[in-house]
């Protein structure tokens, strides 16, 4: 299948590599690109925090820009909350050793959170980035969780021209298209309304992670969805 990944890199990159080890064709188009800022999550890192809270592996690739100052003594043995496999795995390899995953939402990892015993009366940092789902923040007041936002990234749209969809379509119409977030996928339909392209007439199939993903596409746009919102889920709608 010939497929558009609409990621940002580097995890576009990534995805492409699995896709073609199943037999797939991929076709890069990111609609945004990370900021990513490191001396923000320095300086959070050394205030006082019972554990960490991570709904992105892009706020572990900031993370790794810091790897030096990450003493297993101030964080590597924190506890570690991790969104999604996805995000724990990226968490371990970067040296995290208690790390807790979730079902692959925002809600889930609150109630991960609430559910594990601490002793600490420190608030949880969450290193967040923007724009982000403000699920995971209200589940957590609803929860009565004290805790600490501190963005260490923003996705910056990338702007591409008004017929890029148009190029894209001159190979054929891709087979699928993968869209993995709210934003992006709002960005998607913004390039269809540029190209004055009905989304069926781009492609036959819209793969989104999430309920929330779909949303953000025109009426009537043949979306499928995941059934858990992580990659895994999403291939095995090919």
């Amino acid at each position: 299948m010939r497929l558009l990944v609409t990621r940002p890199q580097p995890a576009a990159e990534t995805t492409a590599r699995r896709l073609e080890r199943m037999g797939h064709r991929s076709h890069l188009l990111p609609l945004a690109q990370a900021e990513h800022l490191p001396e923000t999550a320095r300086k959070a890192l050394e205030t006082p925090h019972a554990a960490i809270a991570l709904t992105s592996a892009e706020a572990v690739r900031v993370l790794a820009e810091l790897e030096a100052d990450l003493t297993p003594y101030k964080n590597k043995a924190k506890p570690c909350f991790c969104v999604g496999e996805a995000t724990a795995r990226a968490a371990r390899a970067l040296g995290f050793t208690t790390v807790h995953t979730a079902g692959g939402n925002g809600k889930s990892l609150a109630e991960l959170i609430a559910a594990t015993p601490s002793r600490s009366e420190r608030p949880l940092l969450y290193l967040a980035g923007s724009p982000r789902s403000k699920g995971f923040e209200a589940t957590l007041r609803q929860l009565h969780i004290d805790h600490l936002t501190v963005e260490c990234y923003r996705m910056q749209p990338i702007a591409h021209p008004p017929d890029a969809l148009i190029r894209l379509l001159s190979a054929g119409p891709p087979d699928a298209v993968l869209l993995y977030s709210h934003d992006t996928a709002r960005r998607f339909a913004a390039l269809l309304v540029d190209a004055g392209l009905e989304a069926g007439a781009f492609s036959p199939r819209y793969l989104c992670l999430s309920d929330a993903v779909a949303a953000a596409l025109p009426e009537g746009a043949p979306v499928e969805i995941a059934a858990r919102p992580d990659e895994e889920s999403l291939f095995s709608l090919l």
